[in-house]
């Protein structure tokens, strides 16, 4: 790997098909070497074009991961932060109120804010209902592989979940 390939994720070469090719079949090649150099041809193309979206999703995958990191500092900072507005809110507080009373309220608060957002996480996840369109089009792809006596054209068969009751999807 050449010192450009370290510093941005991706190779500076990506294997491909040649414009001319040194290997070229003659003219009197039969029908059989011709679907042969094709299929070598469009084997190698086919590796060129995933070594290439490789290459471009380890580079964006880099650069994603080195901003996450920071987006997650980011976060422990202001996690850390909330210590102080919260004791900043029991001090203000304090100036009405008996101390005390005062660190309750803010307690209390703290609490009844965590479970609001347990409640509508809650919420969110109940509605969560699994790969539904990915479960129909399996059914489908099975409906059209397997012939009219019922029995399964394909060389394997898949088990694919029939239609649940539960209400997640799963």
């Amino acid at each position: 790997m050449s010192k450009a390939d370290r510093q941005n994720g991706a190779p500076a070469t990506v294997t491909s098909i040649p414009l001319v090719d040194a290997h070229a079949v003659t003219p009197d090649s039969s029908i059989g070497d011709l679907v042969k150099e094709a299929s070598a041809q469009v084997s190698t193309l086919v590796r060129a074009e995933v070594d290439l979206a490789r290459a471009e999703i380890t580079r964006d995958l880099k650069k994603g991961v080195a901003g996450s990191i920071l987006f997650v500092m980011a976060l422990v900072v202001l996690g850390y932060s909330t210590f102080f507005f919260f004791f900043f809110a029991a001090e203000l507080l304090d100036t009405w109120l008996i101390r005390w009373v005062a660190f309750l309220i803010v307690f209390v608060s703290m609490v009844l804010f965590a479970l609001l957002l347990t409640f509508i996480g809650y919420l969110r996840v109940r509605k969560i209902r699994g790969p539904q369109q990915t479960i129909e089009t399996l059914q489908e792809t099975k409906a059209a592989l397997t012939d009219r006596s019922g029995s399964y054209t394909g060389a394997a068969t898949t088990n694919l979940p029939e239609k649940s009751v539960d209400p997640s999807g799963w």
